[in-house]
């Protein structure tokens, strides 16, 4: 008999349960997920397995005949006395015996939740050999050598399963394949492997996108950005109203590939907002222009599919925040605010109580705008989400400072209970922020640095401490806050390039300035505001079209208030005066109230 090495505890309610537990029939119910967790703490490189296949053959027990039920009692004794190896043989010689796709799953449950995948492995192969038309059997196959890191033995039972995939669920089953195929270690391979198992489905119309889209991913997966993309641009080609490019194409616009947004708009003309699968690409599209700060198209998108789809609440919020920055939309706002609310009520899910919470803050926002503080709390009252509450007491703070009670609202931070351990960090970092937006920079510094005190090993902290540092003017500090991060997280490009953009903005050891900002861009390639960075201590050094170029091409990338304030200048210094003009501009339109833009503007005595 086959011995597997590692023991399975024994069963908590008597061996006999699972002998009853056959007896109703119930052998299907695997636990699949549980042993593959077990199975992947022995593996290089485990991966989830998929969604449990639906095929649950029929149980006959008329079949349970006096020499299978002895057997079967003897595999579920062996296996709660301790002795999986012993069970495991009894189950894999009843399965071939009675060709039963139950048997042989019970076989693979036991030698996964032994750890033992070679046995895992060969149960699943048995079963697939003894009964070709199961596609559970090749599903367990397939999840099995993944979990066991064998990645390039998977093309022929990933072909096969494909191939016999129905062929409405076919695409289903290849946009599943990235994620199966996530946390294999040589990404490489498995790409190579999946390639050829998708040649097939490439050339076939009614698969080409879905195959397409997933060849995308794995790409990204691996940082090949240029062939992601053109994947995208075939999977569109095969199908331009598939939502699955698009999406594809929107996380490849995330990660600064310019030509990716001309083919999520390729989809929203083919689909538009008001077909179903134009709402999942247009709501993503419009979260990220509102992250690159493009709110005017934003709000634009969000307008037309509020118009196009009235009953969907999520575009009614973040309409409502994009308004609520205007101060002459206030009265849209609370239009909009109000359709939301009720939609929110109507779902009554989790997602839109959170909703709801957001919606009463922005109430009490613009409430707090207006100087009606009875009516901001009045909202703030409406919060019941525990969750929450840490957001509310933060707006209820705001509302006390700007009537000039600091003191109290710090107070009201401070009280605040402490109902999970990361509230204590929670309070102290809402009681600097409050000091922050007021510009009490010594205050905040000195927050932040008993929230160090505290949580001494957490680098967010240390970071912003470092911020407070230099906004209060404690420039030895900060540096040597942002060494010390430096030192313990030698990758934490941000405090190379604070420190960096500290020293050339003001024009001290510039060629250090250089070495850091240029080690912060190798960390993060992609970050528009480490390029602002460097453009700007290119032309503190002088480098003027050198840093014209790095700085126009940071704005394309990201239009933001700062970067426009370092590009103006650099124009303005070249006698590029009505271009200069026009980027500040648009920076004020992005921030009116931006430090650095309305600095810029006062130092060179502007009116833009």
């Amino acid at each position: 008999m086959n011995t597997l090495h590692s023991p399975v505890a024994t069963l908590a309610h008597g061996r006999l349960k699972p002998l009853v537990w056959w007896l109703r029939g119930l052998l299907g119910a695997s636990l699949l997920a549980g042993a593959f967790a077990s199975l992947a703490q022995g593996t290089p490189a485990p991966v989830d397995p998929a969604p449990a296949a639906t095929e649950t053959p029929e149980v006959r027990n008329s079949d349970l005949d006096a020499p299978l039920f002895y057997q079967l009692l003897l595999g579920e004794l062996n296996v709660g006395a301790g002795d999986p190896g012993t069970g495991y043989s009894y189950f894999l010689d009843a399965a071939r015996k009675q060709h039963d796709a139950q048997l042989y799953r019970r076989a693979v449950d036991i030698a996964l939740q032994a750890r033992s995948g070679e046995a895992a492995l060969t149960a699943a192969q048995a079963w697939s050999k003894d009964l070709p038309d199961s596609l559970d059997a090749d599903r367990f196959v397939l999840q099995i050598l993944l979990a066991l890191n064998r990645p390039g033995e998977t093309g022929p039972v990933l072909r096969s399963l494909l191939a016999r995939s129905p062929v409405a669920e076919r695409n289903d089953t290849i946009n599943a394949i990235p994620q199966t195929y996530a946390r294999v270690a040589d990404k490489a391979l498995a790409l190579k492997v999946v390639r050829e198992a998708l040649t097939p489905s490439l050339k076939v119309s009614e698969n080409a996108a879905a195959a397409w889209t997933t060849l995308g991913r794995m790409e990204l997966a691996q940082d090949q950005l240029a062939p992601a993309l053109e994947s995208v641009r075939q999977a569109q080609a095969a199908e331009p109203g598939s939502v699955f490019p698009a999406l594809l194409a929107l996380e490849l616009m995330e990660r600064g590939q310019k030509d990716a947004e001309a083919l999520v708009r390729v989809q929203l003309q083919a689909s538009p907002p008001s077909a179903a699968n134009g709402t999942t690409v247009a709501l993503t599209y419009a979260r990220i222009l509102l992250d690159l700060q493009r709110n005017a198209e934003a709000r634009a998108l969000l307008e037309r599919l509020t118009q196009a789809q009235p009953d969907l609440p999520e575009p009614w919020l973040l309409l409502a925040s994009l308004q609520v920055q205007d101060s002459t939309s206030h009265a849209a706002a609370t239009a909009s605010l109000q359709k939301y609310m009720a939609l929110a009520r109507q779902s009554g899910d989790e997602r839109s109580a959170r909703g709801l919470t957001q919606a009463y803050l922005l109430m009490a926002q613009m409430a707090e705008k207006q100087k009606d503080f009875v009516a901001a709390n009045a909202w703030l009252d409406r919060i019941e989400n525990a969750d929450e509450i840490m957001a509310a007491q933060m707006r209820r703070a705001s509302l006390l400072a700007r009537q000039g009670q600091m003191a109290q609202a710090r107070a009201l931070l401070r009280n605040q209970p402490e109902r999970r351990p990361e509230d204590a960090r929670l309070k102290l970092v809402a009681e600097a922020q409050l000091l922050r937006d007021f510009k009490d920079w010594q205050q905040a510094y000195e927050v932040y640095g008993e929230a160090v005190t505290r949580f001494p090993n957490d680098n967010d902290l240390i970071y912003d401490q470092a911020m407070m540092a230099e906004k209060a003017n404690r420039l030895d500090a900060m540096e040597s806050l942002l060494r010390q991060l430096i030192a313990t997280k030698p990758d934490h490009h941000h405090a190379y390039n604070a420190l960096g953009y500290s020293l050339a903005d003001r024009s001290v050891r510039l060629p250090e300035a250089k070495q850091l900002i240029e080690k912060a861009v190798e960390l993060a390639p992609e970050d528009a505001y480490i390029q602002d960075s460097l453009g700007w201590v290119e032309f503190r050094m002088g480098n003027v079209r050198r840093a014209q170029d790095i700085l126009q091409s940071a704005y394309v990338k990201r239009p933001d208030a700062e970067i426009a304030a370092h590009l103006g200048e650099v124009l303005w210094a070249q006698g590029q005066r009505e271009q200069a003009l026009k980027i500040w501009r648009e920076g004020l339109l992005l921030s009116s109230d931006n430090e650095t833009l309305q600095g810029t503007l006062k130092r060179l005595r502007v009116q833009p």
